[in-house]
């Protein structure tokens, strides 16, 4: 398999919760791991732990929340997240309330108190600010048929890092579910495609095989979200159990 390309990211996602797993995906090269406290088993006891294991190498810990709450934003942030990808947002305004979340004032309403996350970072608590506090990351996930209605608007809300395309739930809202080749999906995505091009603003999609990698590096996508850690666990071992004839 060809190296991916220097100006693309990859990005696995976590569900299960163990900092062995992130460890070993961030040991392994992966420039992003996200933290999925939306659909996976992952609760505060293992957060730290996990955004912890990441130390020392390029990756980045992003937490996907599991709404967009300011109680959860924190928490994870002051983990030392290094970010937080915000699920079923659906409109500018709503894209703006999370990009609040994750900025100190004046630009946003995040509280102050890195007291564990600064050494994630390796830096001081009273250096946090200066040094973290503006780097932090805000994704928004794209899952709904309201999101791609609102994907201009949404396009311009100013401190959004990324836009994500999630297939899986955009399908289902679409009536469609898993089917990514109708007409109603294709005309999404080429309406998300179009108006993050033309905003300039960063998309990630989807892609667990080297055919789908390489045709989100064509179309424009500058991360590439590879797979589920549970996922490529039980693909792999039911791949062993079919060597037994």
């Amino acid at each position: 398999m060809s190296e991916p390309a220097r100006n693309v990211r990859t990005t696995f996602i976590c569900t299960i919760p163990s900092a062995i797993v992130t460890q070993a995906l961030a040991q392994a090269g992966a420039d992003v791991v996200v933290i999925d406290q939306e659909h996976g088993a992952i609760g505060p006891e293992h957060l730290h732990a996990m955004i912890a294991s990441t130390a020392g190498t390029k990756c980045r810990p992003i937490v996907r929340v599991g709404k967009a709450d300011e109680a959860m934003v924190k928490l994870a942030l002051d983990m030392g997240a290094a970010g937080i990808a915000f699920p079923l947002v659906n409109t500018a305004q709503e894209a703006a309330e999370c990009v609040a979340m994750t900025r100190y004032p004046p630009r946003g309403r995040r509280g102050f108190g890195p007291f564990i996350g600064h050494s994630r970072w390796g830096v001081s608590f009273e250096d946090y600010l200066a040094k973290v506090g503006g780097t932090i990351i805000c994704n928004i996930i794209v899952e709904t048929k309201s999101a791609i209605d609102n994907i201009e608007e949404i396009c311009a809300v100013e401190g959004i890092n990324a836009l994500i395309l999630a297939p899986h739930d955009l399908s289902v809202d679409l009536g469609c579910p898993g089917q990514f080749d109708t007409p109603e999906f294709l005309k999404a995505v080429e309406r998300f495609e179009r108006a993050t091009t033309a905003a300039k603003v960063a998309k990630s999609a989807v892609a667990t095989t080297e055919e789908q990698v390489q045709s989100a590096i064509a179309r424009g996508y500058a991360n590439v979200m590879m797979g589920w850690d549970v996922l490529m666990l039980k693909n792999a071992a039911a791949n062993a159990i079919s060597w037994i004839k």
